[in-house]
């Protein structure tokens, strides 16, 4: 059984809406179980995928566990970084004092001062990358990861595009990609343009000038980090045995998901082109090769905003707008007594 200590300040929600209905509480700071760390939070990054679970906008997450009528889980957060403050007892790879980011245990958000995860979702932090940018790592960049990686297939030389470049995941994706050795295009807005060449991108599609699935062009494999087109759009501007990876965006229908399914189910038998969405898997294989990327300077996180803790409704707002460049991250502060 968890045993509880002291008292520590928490955001919690129990009922869904504006970020307005973000309170902070005073909870008891937990002891991790035998398989987790328990982690003193230095910084935490803000996921869309946070403000659909606050919102409940995309009726899916209701169906997804979210809870129907409120809330299941009333905390928030996924990424963070900070100090491990203790060990389970069957904890081998980290002790006390170690500096760690990664994923916090779901129903411990990382909009928090502690938070307990699982050995398994957590890697050590390089030492040339500050908290706040480790924070920034998690979520968004094993989607990129994974989504160009495994889902995509990707390889040396092939053509790219990326859609929804200048966002959280964008900004991994073009990064990883080139770090694969393949030409990257990025569709993003017109203030947006020099983030995506700053980072890598060999071309740049300003989307409201221009929208690329009637340019004519092809490529071999397109992630749509924010999917703004239909499938047979996205069909439209894939080569030959090309693959179109959707990790956001869309109407987020029921109706919608079965009509898409059926359209990509089609494509993929009568033109061996593949258009299908995943969701990511948080796990320690990929967040140890994230590390080494960050380590060597391959991938630097880009971060728009910073908020501190007691601001956190204010950085869940500025994400529901839609329009950051890159993270979001939160600071924690801690006072004496925790």
């Amino acid at each position: 059984r968890r045993q509880r200590q002291m008292c520590i300040r928490d955001s919690v929600y129990t009922q869904y809406g504006s970020p307005d209905v973000l309170q902070f509480k005073e909870v008891e700071k937990s002891v991790p179980l035998d398989d987790e760390v328990l982690i003193k939070v230095h910084a935490a990054s803000v996921n869309a995928y946070d403000w659909h679970f606050l919102t409940a906008d995309v009726f899916l997450i209701r169906l997804m566990g979210g809870g129907l009528l409120k809330p299941k889980n009333t905390t928030l957060g996924a990424d963070i970084a900070g100090r491990v403050e203790a060990v389970g007892s069957q904890v081998k790879q980290f002790k006390p004092g170690d500096e760690v980011f990664g994923a916090a245990k779901r129903n411990c958000g990382g909009f928090a001062e502690y938070v307990c995860a699982l050995e398994k979702q957590l890697v050590l932090k390089p030492a040339n990358v500050s908290s706040e940018e480790a924070a920034a790592v998690t979520m968004a960049a094993l989607t990129a990861l994974q989504g160009l990686r495994d889902e995509g297939r990707i390889r040396s030389g092939q053509t790219i595009l990326i859609e929804g470049a200048s966002g959280g995941v964008g900004t991994f994706a073009i990064q990883i990609a080139k770090s694969f050795g393949a030409e990257v295009t990025a569709v993003c807005s017109t203030t947006k343009l020099d983030i995506a060449r700053s980072i890598g991108a060999d071309h740049v599609i300003d989307y409201t000038k221009e929208d690329f699935t009637k340019s004519g062009k092809r490529y071999d494999l397109i992630l749509a980090a924010n999917a703004f087109h239909s499938v047979l759009e996205y069909k439209r501007a894939l080569n030959p045995n090309g693959i179109c990876v959707i990790s956001g965006g869309g109407e987020g229908s029921i109706i919608g998901l079965i009509r898409d399914t059926l359209l990509s189910m089609w494509i993929s038998k009568t033109e061996n082109k593949k258009i299908g969405s995943f969701m990511a898997n948080i796990n320690q294989k990929d967040l140890a090769f994230m590390k080494e990327l960050l380590e060597t300077g391959k991938v630097k996180p880009v971060i728009d905003r910073r908020y501190m803790i007691s601001e956190t409704a204010e950085a869940l707002r500025y994400i529901g707008e839609g329009h950051a460049r890159g993270k979001v991250v939160i600071t924690v502060e801690h006072n004496n007594k925790t």
